[in-house]
């Protein structure tokens, strides 16, 4: 049986090892300072990151 492949994710959205570092990468807690819900505003619209009760992320439109 021949060998199976796995293409990583880097390799399937063209991106590197080396692209993923030049990825900008802030804190939550530096973003949310202390609050469970922050708003993002997008091309006009409105977008709301909120830290859950399970402590992860959910962005909501």
């Amino acid at each position: 049986m021949p060998e199976q492949t796995r293409e990583s994710k880097s390799d399937r959205d063209g991106r590197s090892e080396a692209g993923k570092a030049a990825v900008k990468t802030l804190k939550s807690q530096d973003l949310f300072q202390g609050a469970r819900e922050l708003g993002i505003e997008h091309h006009g619209a409105l977008y709301r990151l909120k830290i859950t009760r399970q402590g992860k992320l959910i962005l909501n439109k």
